[in-house]
């Protein structure tokens, strides 16, 4: 299992602090926003995880991040988004880096509070298909909603107006290899862009959607005022875990039994 973070895109809502820097490298608390994915997927087990960055700000990750050795990795993999054209035209450029595997995708402005862990062992063992995460929220037209029926998801609308539920689909998603066939079938959105909302719907049209409903808090930090909540978040009870547990991650890796 492999980790796609996605770390491109102009960060247009956090403008003027965008102009100068990507998003994702702004602080949250006392740490860079892109830490918080990457230990997302870290204590999930994940450990072969690749970034997808863009702008002109790119270098700037590597600069940060070099090797992944701050988080117990061997190695980071880079790939470069040109232009904005919306989540699912950035995971596209995973397809190599997946090479058939079944992969976690974050994005990159996305802190939760709690691990993953149990969600993505359930996907490992889960024989095709797609898994998301949920979480109810107070504004769920900020965000893509899902309809749920008994124990299955049967759509997802982006942003809708009259939203049929308050269950948000958090960014943190988990696709099979087929993920990257129903890519190339996309067109672009009013917006001109390959949704990921599309992606899970085709999923969903299949049968083989599951979900789970994430534990602990959740936050995007793409706004001044979501940027502003997690950092608060952060300050009052940290996120995914404390610093002191990075570098012992290594070691359990095989006792949860998810390999890389």
């Amino acid at each position: 299992m492999k980790g796609v973070i996605l770390a491109g895109g102009l960060g247009t809502r956090l403008m003027p602090l965008t102009r100068v820097t990507n998003k994702h490298l702004l602080p949250v608390y006392n740490r860079p926003m892109i830490h918080y994915p990457i230990e997302c997927l870290v204590n999930a087990g994940i450990r072969d995880i690749m970034v997808v960055t863009g702008g002109d700000s790119a270098g700037d990750f590597l600069k940060l991040l070099g090797n992944g050795s701050d988080f117990g990795l061997d190695d980071i993999h880079y790939t470069y988004q040109k232009g904005e054209g919306g989540i699912a035209d950035a995971l596209r450029l995973a397809e190599h880096f997946a090479d058939g595997d079944k992969i976690v995708v974050v994005l990159g402005d996305n802190i939760i509070e709690k691990s993953i862990r149990k969600a993505v062992g359930d996907f490992f063992t889960q024989r095709r298909g797609a898994k998301i995460l949920l979480k109810q929220v107070e504004d769920p037209e900020r965000f893509g909603v899902a309809e749920i029926k008994g124990n299955s998801v049967v759509s997802i609308e982006e942003k809708p107006s009259n939203p049929k539920s308050n269950y948000a689909v958090i960014g943190i998603y988990m696709f099979d290899a087929q993920v990257f066939e129903i890519i190339k079938t996309l067109k672009p959105s009013g917006r001109g862009e390959l949704e990921i909302t599309d992606v899970n719907n085709a999923y969903i049209a299949q049968g083989t959607m599951t979900y789970e409903i994430l534990d602990g808090w959740w936050t995007d930090a793409g706004t001044f005022d979501s940027l502003l909540k997690a950092t608060n978040l952060v300050a009052q009870g940290g996120a995914n875990r404390t610093d002191d547990e990075v570098g012992g991650r290594a070691g359990e890796l095989a006792a949860a039994g998810i390999p890389a």
